[in-house]
């Protein structure tokens, strides 16, 4: 019955003896809510990006914001058809072998798991490296990153994750029902063979590649951004770099805590094997906190601007009771800002002081 090359009766076997056991109403309240909030909060970013994307469209800022869209795009598609089979799942009272006789259901949800789960990562990569070339390398950036070359990168991101994603189907290896018996995943329990191992370490060693790009590109970025920040005295770059420095503090540190517990524990699990001790409550814990992840996307990437900034420096400034930085540095919004940055840069007299060079695409 718990053959991984049955697909009929793929996962059918751990319904019997399941060890895991969660409340119905907290389950489906956690599901409605996560659903709820991650489809309102990346709604309201697509209505942000397109307005922005109408008022500004200059190349500078062409290839962020189709890579943002596509972000949040993403997050939204992952939290309305994850969640929709997610409360399905649990107003059937989790009863799979009613409703999943032919394992269709638990393929197409494992498939979206998986997909959902990694696009996200790799554009946020994409995104720490679009970041970090375009304050390093400002020329490569302005000719070689154009719209059509972003737009390729996102459909060879989005079509890398999805054949991950599809990798079991073609192997013919069905997803298997996890043991709350509420989601679809590679197989976790009684981990045994050489490839049901290698989909999970492949799995978890793609979206910690994925973090650690992002963590080593914006690191150089916010070092690059603070070097000009300390050598130039300009005031529009010193207000424009404490904010691109808050931002990129925020993604690395919403990244690397949504989606470590999860792909960690799913390493664990590979290597692991049949030994593994980890219990259906901490992959469950695990895989709402990389939820939250698609859920705060949308805020860093895109929400976390002036006024936010400027109430946390209110409050770390009555906290600590220090003069940080001057309130009417404060003059223009993000992307403002970043495109007045870029056009001086890229004026004739600009071009000629190299150390005025980073400075030109920290909007990018």
């Amino acid at each position: 019955m718990n053959s991984s090359k049955s697909p009929g009766l793929a996962g059918f076997g751990i319904l019997k003896n399941t060890t895991c056991h969660t409340e119905k109403k907290i389950s489906v309240f956690f599901s409605i809510i996560f659903m709820t909030v991650g489809i309102l909060s990346n709604s309201l970013a697509i209505a942000i990006l397109l307005k922005a994307y109408q008022r500004f469209r200059q190349k500078s800022k062409a290839s962020f914001l189709l890579l943002a869209s596509g972000l949040v795009v993403t997050d939204l598609f992952g939290h309305l058809i994850n969640g929709a089979i997610a409360v399905f799942v649990y107003a059937s009272d989790k009863d799979w072998i009613r409703f999943n006789q032919s394992n269709i259901l638990c393929s197409v949800f494992g498939i979206c798991m998986v997909f959902f789960g990694l696009c996200p990562l790799f554009l946020g990569s994409v995104m720490a490296v679009e970041r970090c070339i375009g304050v390093t390398k400002p020329i490569f950036h302005s000719t070689k990153m154009t719209s059509k070359h972003v737009k390729m990168m996102l459909t060879m991101v989005c079509l890398f994750a999805v054949l991950i994603a599809l990798l079991p189907i073609l192997r013919f290896r069905a997803y298997q029902i996890q043991a709350s018996r509420t989601w679809c995943f590679y197989k976790t329990e009684h981990v045994e063979d050489w490839e049901d191992r290698f989909y999970l370490l492949l799995f978890s060693c793609l979206g910690l590649l994925a973090l650690a790009i992002s963590f080593l590109c914006n690191a150089v970025t916010g070092i690059t951004l603070l070097r000009v920040k300390f050598k130039s005295q300009q005031r529009q770059g010193r207000s424009h770099h404490f904010e691109m420095i808050i931002q990129l503090l925020a993604i690395m540190c919403v990244s690397c805590i949504c989606w470590s517990p999860f792909l960690v524990t799913m390493a664990r699990i590979g290597i692991n094997e049949s030994r593994s001790k980890e219990t259906c409550e901490t992959i469950l814990f695990a895989l709402r906190m990389a939820t939250w992840n698609q859920i705060l996307d949308p805020w860093v990437y895109i929400l976390l601007r002036k006024a936010v900034l400027k109430n946390l420096y209110k409050i770390t400034r009555g906290c600590c009771g220090m003069h940080i930085v001057n309130l009417h540095m404060w003059e223009l919004s993000s992307i403002k800002n970043s495109l007045k940055v870029a056009a001086i840069s890229e004026s004739p007299v600009s071009s000629k002081q190299i150390n005025l060079q980073p400075l030109s695409s920290t909007g990018q």
